[in-house]
């Protein structure tokens, strides 16, 4: 509860989407380096094909992630692929990581960060 200007307290609840959740964690995942992209084979190609028709934006929010909030408490899934040359365990454990800092910092309690790797770019 929170108190309002008047010494009163205010009564409500808060929620947060899955689409927020997945947003936030496709930007984490993105700024990790060794992450190529982000989704499985079938969601790169849908959205080469968005890309051709100039829908470049459409679908990129969160596409690789999918996410399970319960209250406050969530669980996210991320598929990515790899760049080349890189440590698999050292970048998912990155990705781990910065995925929950990310979400811990807009109040949320991160139960579990499931990352697959579903490729490596240019192999």
């Amino acid at each position: 509860m929170s108190e309002a200007t008047d010494g009163t307290t205010q009564a409500g609840t808060t929620t947060v989407s899955s689409e927020v959740v997945e947003k936030i964690t496709v930007a984490a995942a993105k700024a990790v380096p060794g992450v190529a992209e982000l989704g499985g084979d079938v969601a790169r190609f849908f959205n080469s094909v968005l890309d051709k028709v100039g829908l470049d934006q459409v679908g990129d929010g969160s596409r690789g992630v999918t996410a399970k909030v319960t209250g406050s408490d969530v669980t996210v899934n991320v598929v990515l692929v790899l760049e080349a040359g890189r440590v698999v365990a050292e970048v998912t454990a990155a990705v781990q990581q910065a995925v929950t800092t990310a979400l811990q910092g807009y109040g949320l309690n991160v139960l579990a960060v499931n990352v697959n790797v579903d490729d490596i770019a240019g192999v």
